[in-house]
């Protein structure tokens, strides 16, 4: 696991508030592998290091990650809505009190990948513009756009909030009054995709995200969960550190490269 600060560990261990942990550092009353630490900017590892609190063994508190294949209908907020599911209502029933985070919001209408996790820090770094995470999502259009329109989709286009940024995009099959794409982005606005496709005169009219990153939906039925594999779970924190390791995200086989010049949270 990364280095996180020793406050913020003791927080998510149910010491206290974070400002109630920083009080108990600067007052001496916490050991990091037997040793008395009074410094707030000490970052620890709470997988592998021993914390005590006047003198009591603190113990961390066991991370969970799931797949979900969201339906249409159910929503990803938190909040409780007697109209429409939650997305964290279907992971088992024994780890739903664990403050789980969606990592990778979908609107109601929209299906697909969500991961759900109590590991903050993963959500930040998979969730953030400036990891630079990638998300590949099938959608099903109406109309059959020439390549023209499709070279100007990929280009992005004025919205209300601003310009969107570049997306990846491949023509999966084209019909007379519908066509198929795979659509690739790093960053997005609310609604993005739905929204630059109606742009163009081309409603969406299903929208199914298939990927997070490294880690695709598989074979998952609508409704349907699955842990993640550690293998997975290090894929996924790899992939958000190659940004800052190397600048940038290698370019994919399946894919134009593009570089997204926007810096808001992706909610298609």
């Amino acid at each position: 696991m990364p280095l996180e600060r020793l406050q913020k560990v003791m927080a998510a261990c149910g010491v206290g508030s974070r400002r109630a942990c920083e009080t108990m550092i600067t007052e001496g009353r916490v050991e990091v592998d037997g040793k008395i630490v009074t410094e707030l900017g000490t970052r620890i590892d709470a997988d592998t290091q021993t914390l005590r609190c006047d003198g009591e063994r603190i113990s961390a508190p066991r991370r969970f990650y799931y797949m979900l294949n969201k339906p249409k209908g159910v929503i990803c907020s938190q909040k409780g809505d007697p109209e429409r599911p939650r997305a964290v209502d279907f992971v088992p029933s024994r780890v739903r009190d664990h403050r789980l985070f969606t990592i990778g919001r979908l609107d109601v209408e929209s299906e697909g990948a969500i991961i759900l996790t109590n590991d903050g820090d993963l959500c930040h770094r998979v969730t953030h513009p400036s990891f630079q995470v990638s998300k590949s999502y099938l959608v099903e259009i109406e109309g059959a756009p020439d390549n023209e329109t499709i070279a100007k989709m990929r280009k992005g286009v004025w919205l209300a909030e601003g310009r969107t940024g570049s997306l990846e995009i491949r023509v999966v099959k084209r019909h007379r009054n519908r066509t198929h794409l795979e659509i690739r982005l790093n960053e997005g606005m609310k609604r993005e995709i739905r929204r630059v496709c109606a742009r163009f005169g081309h409603e969406v009219r299903r929208l199914v995200r298939v990927s997070i990153g490294p880690v695709d939906i598989g074979v998952l039925e609508p409704g349907e969960t699955r842990e993640l594999s550690p293998e997975e779970v290090s894929a996924l924190r790899d992939s958000s550190e190659v940004v800052i390791r190397l600048g940038s995200k290698p370019p994919s086989k399946a894919f134009h490269r593009t570089r997204s010049r926007r810096r808001t949270p992706p909610q298609d």
